[in-house]
This record gives C-alpha cells, structure tokens and sequence, in this order.
C-alpha cells in the first residue's frame, strides 16, 4: 500500500510536542484560503512512499513520535489506517493528525473514521483565516480544535478539548 508523499521531516517540533517524523501528504480538496501549504492540494502531488518504507523510517528514530499532516490525511484514509495500525502494534509511538474535516464529520463517516482508534491526537477543522491566530499552539485559526482522543489527563496545550475516547 502506497501513500502519496509531498515530504517527511525527521525530528522537527513544529508538529506536535517533543520530537516528531512528520508525514506530510498530498492531496486535499478543502482548499481554505489563506492555507499555509497550497502545494498540497493536488491530489496527484508528491511521490508514492509505500507504508513499509515509512514505517523503517519512523522506527529508525527511536525518540521522536509522529505526525501525520498535509494535504490531508483522511483523503487517503486506507493507506494511513495502515500506516497507523503498524505503528501502534509495532511501536509505543504517539501519533497527531491535522484535518481539515472535524471530529463529527469523520465519526459521522464510517470510512472515515476507521483511522480514528490508532490516533492519539486529532487536531481537526479547516483553516479560517477570519480566525486566524499566531498565539495558538499547532493550529492556525481558533476554530480549530486540539483533540485527545485517547483522554490523556494531564494535557497542558490551551485550547485542547478532552472527549470520551472513540470506541
């Protein structure tokens, strides 16, 4: 299985707390004006990695957790299911994922929501430029939510809403 690819970034911290392998994908059809990486849009973009090839990546870096942003990875749900499934049954790895769609639209789309049970963290919502805020912590516009879906009690990220952990 194959995931279209625009770049991974090893050991960056702009994704989420502590170091991070960020997976940034290609392809997203919310196209929110203002969007920080328009590169990402077509849906055709980057280059195919294979799951195994950034698994062997992700493993190699026995500190850093991962992240999952774009484009936006729930245009290319099966794939990073996968991607995601392997991390979790093969590592102690946290994952974070940034989508443009918002908890409610994926739980509210079976398809959708079958990456939800690996990911830790979903920071969802498109970009609202209106709503635009530099002091947010990794996200652009207040709209935008930082979710733990794993419930994690001691979260200190202003603006994080804590759910009852997707079943």
């Amino acid at each position: 299985m194959n995931i279209r690819v625009l770049d991974v970034l090893e050991e960056t911290m702009a994704d989420g707390p502590g170091l991070r392998t960020s997976i940034y994908c290609a392809g997203c059809l919310h196209h929110c004006p203002g969007c920080h990486n328009p590169q990402s849009w077509a849906m055709d973009g980057g280059t195919e990695r294979s799951v195994d090839e950034l698994l062997e990546l992700i493993k190699s870096d026995e500190f850093s957790n991962v992240s999952f942003s774009g484009g936006d990875p729930f245009y290319q749900v099966e794939a990073f299911t996968e991607l995601a499934r392997r991390i979790k049954e093969e590592t102690s790895k946290t994952i974070w994922c940034w989508t443009g769609f918002t908890l409610e639209e994926i739980q509210a789309d079976p398809h959708l929501a079958q990456l939800l049970p690996y990911l830790d963290v979903l920071v969802d919502g498109p970009f609202v430029m209106a709503l635009r805020d530099t002091e947010l912590h990794f996200r652009g516009s207040s709209n935008q939510r930082i979710i733990y879906l794993k419930g994690q009690p001691d979260d200190t990220i202003p603006g994080t809403v804590k759910i009852i952990p997707f079943k």
